[in-house]
């Protein structure tokens, strides 16, 4: 069961809507842009637009959040139409029935495909968690990489004088706070345009040669079970802003090409060696 809403596109750029990708009785998913926060929230007390008020007033009813992206991170994020359903799905995600796929761009060369099994400690914020347990121990954290492209850059950063950077197609496996990012930096392959796990000169340089403002990661897919017909459902969620960075580094921008390369990912996924820290 596959539904992408393609007449969507146009109207949101047209009227600054959400873009749809999938809709019906039960769900609905969107194309979350980067910078767009989840919900208000008194850490962002400046900010007018959140992606669950702005969905509710969009479609004109309520919707029940199913999963979390980070204010920078865009791409496909999946509400329910009804509170039954949000426990079906929550119930679903809790069992680790769901799969996700992100496209991201990180610093050098990331050689071989792999799996990095690194345990995270829980981030909390200094604010919002100030009262929660700072002492809990390192969770299970496991993160599937495959590079897709490479390019080097004939910009000087530091020392080099050049720049390597790799597009990644990354499985997280477990559900930690800012997993991809963090194994990334772990790795020493920090993602372009992470201000917390990033690479200050590697970001800058983005900024003024290419005028990305953003963090370089992307959810490309969510694949779970529709919780009323029990068939699987894939949402993917095309490259937007995305595709012109893509087209000016040499990567590939036609989505039928990378969702090859998903399809091609889950059969070498139980062969995938474990990732060490020179990769």
């Amino acid at each position: 069961m596959n539904c992408l809403v393609d007449n969507v596109s146009s109207k949101a750029a047209a009227t600054d809507e959400l873009r749809v990708l999938y809709r019906d009785e039960a769900l609905i998913a969107i194309d979350k842009p980067s910078g767009l926060l989840m919900h208000r929230s008194f850490l962002d007390k400046h900010e007018t637009e959140f992606a669950v008020q702005k969905l509710r007033d969009q479609i004109g009813q309520h919707v029940f959040p199913l999963h979390r992206l980070d204010r920078p991170t865009s791409g496909v994020l999946l509400f329910a139409l009804s509170s039954d359903i949000a426990r079906l799905m929550t119930a679903q995600l809790t069992a680790k029935h769901w799969k996700k796929y992100y496209l991201t761009l990180c610093r050098g060369y990331f050689r071989n495909a792999g799996v990095l099994d690194y345990p995270l400690k829980e981030e909390l914020d200094a604010i919002a968690d100030k009262k929660a347990d700072q002492d809990k121990d390192k969770q299970q954290a496991q993160t599937a990489f495959w590079p897709l492209a490479k390019v080097e850059l004939p910009i000087a950063v530091g020392k080099y004088p050049v720049a390597r950077y790799s597009l990644l197609l990354a499985q997280p496996l477990t559900g930690r706070k800012h997993q991809i990012r963090r194994h990334l930096a772990h790795l020493r392959h920090p993602v372009v345009g992470c201000v917390n796990h990033g690479e200050g000169r590697h970001n800058r340089l983005f900024r003024e040669h290419f005028n990305c403002h953003r963090l370089v990661l992307h959810a490309a897919r969510l694949e779970l079970t529709h919780p009323l017909t029990g068939l699987p459902l894939q949402i993917d969620a095309p490259l937007t802003d995305l595709a012109s960075l893509f087209s000016r580094l040499g990567f590939e921008t036609d989505w039928h090409w990378y969702q090859q390369q998903m399809l091609n990912s889950q059969p070498e996924l139980a062969q995938l060696p474990a990732l060490g820290e020179n990769e």
